[in-house]
């Protein structure tokens, strides 16, 4: 019998591993566990657990259309296995590499048992583009430190395999197994519940998601994509998610969505091709996003503390404050800045906001307004995201708090929350629909409501102070403190120390366009599509960073 074991690239398209499973017509079966042995067992996201259980019973369904099923276990993967070799003779187990720190003691664990019970293990890489550890052995051991030569280090490398081609069912042995359960582990009968994996069911204040989960969603979701990124590139722009943002239309980001940039990465290039009719030909820039998330993948693949700031050999050790106060209200939406809580309630109700509204809580956290630890913002986040991914979220976060591939504690562009609110969402809408305090605000004072005269605020039924809270900072003081600070510490450097930065000013300017609209914080199923593109296509963009409060 061969196994096919799912963990993140729930797909049954371009997936080498279950061709894999599938080849010479050996007894198949397919299945996912989750993990209660290797895996944070408090760590049980509503949102991400929402969409994953969504995942499943997409492939379940699409088992079922050829015959079989999807067997879903919860417990230790090494309890499960020994217990299938026991009744089952297994030849190979198959999986899709999950290449970050975190999982490395699971498959370990694994493979040892793998090699004890004489079971052959086939780890394909289908999540990255490229194998981080092909990177790595390329330059010479280490990760690169720069996007610009991890970018000549993957081109030496050669381009990404092309997408594997669709499963063939014909002549394929299905295996099924009834439902049981040990003091071990469980097998359940179908999809589980969400209660029935231990994650509670509608927690207050959370709404319905509007990224549903599933292969045959995504690939719907994909084709409109698609559309969108061909009408940019025929009107001469690019990243249109990021260049001309729809904060209350549906998502058009697929980071929850399709798990690897395979596909993607030849479909961009081939509709690019299609549309300049070769001229100029496509070239790496254009799918740049998906690139920089596989650098990030390359640069944790060796470092367990790639999501922590102490002991993180990347990382600048900035002396933030610590102020739970600050950072709970934060949390909450209860800043006083309507275009940051906006942002953080809709992330708390939906497991989701926009790319760009991640960057502006994000700079507000550290470096513009609180002066907070990244990596206390970067765990809340990835609790609560849909589209958690370990690796990109954790770059993002030292990247926005100058932190790491960054310029050396630079602090010159800061986001002002107010100013980008209204060149982003100039309606005040978006604040509207999740700060519904403000609901009754014109616009003159939506984004500013400590301006709005006292007559005023009584008109709109909302008091500041009393019905939505006054400004926890002023950013104005604030900003200027932490610039102080900033250039106070890189003062204390007498040469500039060993840490991930841009390799040249092009680089800097591309990269503050893209800070968390670059890559998506990953997912179980799909992640981030987004196109790095050249200066032309993000011009617009950089302008909303660019806010005059600096």
């Amino acid at each position: 019998m061969n196994i096919l074991w799912f963990r993140r690239g729930l797909r049954l398209h371009d997936n080498p591993a279950l061709l894999s499973a599938i080849e010479n017509s050996k007894e198949f079966l397919a299945l996912y566990i989750f993990d209660t042995t290797f895996q944070d067992a408090g760590y049980k996201p509503y949102h991400m657990y929402g969409f994953l259980l969504e995942c499943l019973n997409d492939l379940n369904e699409s088992f079922q259309s050829v015959g079989t099923k999807l067997h879903i276990f919860q417990g230790c993967p090494l309890e499960v296995f020994r217990h299938l070799r026991q009744s089952h003779c297994i030849n190979k187990l198959c999986f899709i590499q999950d290449c970050e720190p975190i999982w490395h003691e699971r498959d370990n664990a694994v493979k040892n048992l793998c090699l004890e019970l004489d079971i052959e293990v086939y780890e394909h890489v289908a999540h990255t583009l490229w194998d981080p550890m092909d990177i790595i052995a390329s330059n010479g051991g280490t990760p690169p430190l720069t996007y610009e030569m991890f970018v000549h280090v993957a081109m030496s490398v050669g381009d990404p395999p092309k997408p594997a081609a669709d499963p063939e069912w014909k002549g394929v042995k299905f295996v099924s197994i009834e439902p049981f359960e040990t003091n071990r582990f469980t097998l359940f009968d179908g999809v589980p519940t969400l209660g029935a994996v231990g994650v509670p069911e509608n927690p207050v204040g959370c709404r319905n998601r509007k990224i549903i989960g599933g292969e045959t969603n995504a690939l719907k979701h994909f084709e409109i994509r698609l559309r969108a990124e061909e009408t940019a590139f025929r009107s001469g722009f690019y990243q249109p998610n990021q260049a001309r943002p729809d904060l209350l239309g549906p998502p058009l980001s697929l980071s929850a969505a399709i798990s690897v940039g395979a596909i993607f990465y030849w479909k961009i290039h081939e509709l690019f091709d299609k549309v300049n009719k070769g001229s100029p030909p496509a070239w790496l820039g254009i799918t740049g996003q998906i690139i920089w998330r596989d650098y990030f993948y390359a640069m944790s693949r060796m470092n367990p503390k790639f999501d922590k700031e102490v002991d993180n050999p990347i990382c600048l050790q900035i002396p933030w404050n610590e102020n739970e106060e600050l950072f709970e209200k934060w949390k909450n939406g209860q800043t006083g800045y309507p275009f940051i809580d906006a942002g953080m309630r809709q992330l708390n109700q939906e497991g989701w906001m926009h790319h760009s509204v991640r960057n502006a809580v994000a700079m507000f956290l550290t470096r513009g307004d609180l002066w907070l630890n990244w990596d206390i913002g970067a765990e809340y986040m990835a609790y609560q995201l849909v589209d958690s991914d370990w690796s990109v979220n954790s770059g993002n976060w030292m990247w926005v708090s100058s932190s790491a591939f960054e310029r050396l504690l630079d602090c010159s562009v800061c986001i002002n929350s107010v100013l980008y609110g209204k060149r982003l969402e100039p309606s005040g809408d978006y604040i509207r629909r999740y700060v519904p305090e403000l609901a009754n605000f014109e616009f003159e004072y939506i984004h500013e409501p400590w301006k709005a005269p006292i007559d005023i605020q009584r008109a709109a039924n909302c008091i500041i102070g009393k019905d939505y809270p006054t400004r926890i900072v002023i950013h104005e003081e604030v900003l200027t403190r932490n610039q102080t600070w900033m250039k106070d510490f890189r003062r204390k450097f007498k040469e500039t120390p060993a840490h991930c930065q841009p390799s040249s000013n092009s680089e800097t300017t591309v990269s503050r366009s893209n800070q968390f609209g670059k890559l998506n914080h990953g997912s179980v199923f799909w992640n981030h599509y987004f196109f790095k593109g050249l200066e032309k296509g993000i011009k617009g963009f950089i302008k909303l960073l660019r806010c005059k409060t600096c």
